[in-house]
C-alpha cells in the first residue's frame, strides 16, 4: 500500500505527542503523550491489515523520506519500504514498550464550548513565544464572554495576550491549558472544556479529535 499525504500528515503531528505509535488493525490511528495528558485520534484513509508498533516514529517517517513515494508491504515483524529497484527493510517494535491508550477517552459534562480558527490558534502560539510564556487561560466573565490569554502563571508582572474567541460558557471560570500541549493539526476546531479537568478539540473538516488535559486552577 502507498501511504496518503493526509495519513503522512497525521503521523508527522502524532510524532510531536509521543515518539512511539502503536497502530491496530483498522483505519483508526490513536495515540497517547508519555505523560498521559494528550490522547489524540484520527480516522484516515488508509487500511491497515496489521498490527504493528513503532518505537521511533520519527525515525519511521525519515525513512520513509529515503523515498519519493514508497509501497509499503507490511508483514509480520518488519515493513518493506520499496521503490523502483531500491528497498528498505523497517522492524516493529515491540508493543509492550509502546505508550497508547488503553480505553476510549469519555467525555463529561461540557462548561464552554467555541470555535478556535487556525487564525486565532495562530495568533495566541506566537504571542506566547514572542512573550516567551508558558501557559493559556480560557477566562469566562461574568456576561458569559471568553477570552483567550497567554501568560507566565508563576509571574504576577508577566506580559500578556488575550483574545476574544465567543460567549455563552458559564459564568466566572478560569480554565488553564499548558501552550506546549496543544499540539494540533492545521485547521479549525470545535473546542469543549470541562471542569473535570479536560478538554476536546474536534477539527471541523479532518477526522481527528484531542483530549487535552487541564492544567489545576
Amino acid at each position: 500500500m502507498k501511504l496518503s499525504n493526509e495519513t503522512r500528515e497525521v503521523l508527522k503531528n502524532y510524532s510531536t505527542i509521543n515518539s512511539n505509535l502503536l497502530v491496530k488493525a483498522g483505519n483508526t490511528i490513536a495515540t497517547m503523550s508519555q505523560m498521559k495528558n494528550i490522547v489524540a485520534t484520527a480516522t484516515v484513509p488508509d487500511t491497515f491489515e496489521t498490527e504493528f508498533a513503532i518505537y521511533d516514529l520519527n525515525e519511521f517517517l525519515s525513512a520513509m523520506s529515503l523515498f519519493t513515494d514508497p509501497e509499503l508491504t507490511f508483514n509480520d515483524q518488519s515493513v518493506r519500504m520499496s521503490q523502483g529497484s531500491t528497498d528498505l527493510t523497517y522492524f516493529y517494535s515491540d508493543p509492550s514498550v509502546v505508550t497508547t491508550p488503553k480505553t476510549e477517552v469519555v467525555m463529561p459534562s461540557v462548561n464552554a464550548s467555541f470555535t478556535l480558527t487556525q487564525s486565532t490558534f495562530t495568533q495566541v502560539q506566537k504571542a506566547a513565544a514572542v512573550l516567551g510564556v508558558p501557559d493559556m487561560v480560557l477566562e469566562v466573565g461574568h456576561d458569559g464572554i471568553m477570552d483567550l490569554r497567554v501568560s507566565d502563571r508563576k509571574n504576577d508582572t508577566s506580559n500578556n495576550f488575550s483574545i476574544e474567541v465567543g460567549e455563552g460558557g458559564s459564568p466566572n471560570q478560569k480554565f488553564y491549558f499548558k501552550v506546549e500541549n496543544l499540539k494540533l493539526l492545521n485547521g479549525d476546531y470545535n473546542v469543549e472544556v470541562s471542569d473535570k479537568g479536560i478538554s476536546k478539540f474536534t477539527n471541523l473538516t479532518k477526522k481527528v479529535e484531542y483530549f487535552i488535559a487541564l492544567e489545576a486552577a
